[in-house]
């Protein structure tokens, strides 16, 4: 199998426990923002070490990837939650 479809798969796989954590998260807070970001340099890691180049056809797979796994995860979190996955605050994460 291609070294793009392996490293994809643990992207997503990775990014399933920070959708999670992000889920429970206000919107826009610091918890938030590092649900998203605290991947990222292991998603470049992966990268590298697979060998794979900056390409207009392989990093849309990679940040299809990224995307896939936190979306998993905060669905997840939202099927288990007996809240319905509502954030502190609302829906849309406001209040305090």
């Amino acid at each position: 199998m291609d070294p793009i479809v392996w490293v994809a798969l643990l992207i997503l796989v990775l990014n399933i426990p920070f959708g999670w954590w992000r889920e429970g998260t206000r919107k826009f807070s610091l918890s938030w923002f590092l649900a998203i970001h605290v991947p990222v340099p292991a998603v470049v890691a992966l990268r590298l070490g697979a060998g794979i180049p900056f390409r207009f056809t392989t990093i849309p797979i990679l940040v299809a990837a990224f995307f896939g796994g936190q979306t998993i995860g905060a669905r997840m979190r939202r099927r288990r939650s007996p809240r319905g996955g509502i954030r502190p605050g609302g829906p849309r994460g406001e209040g305090p």
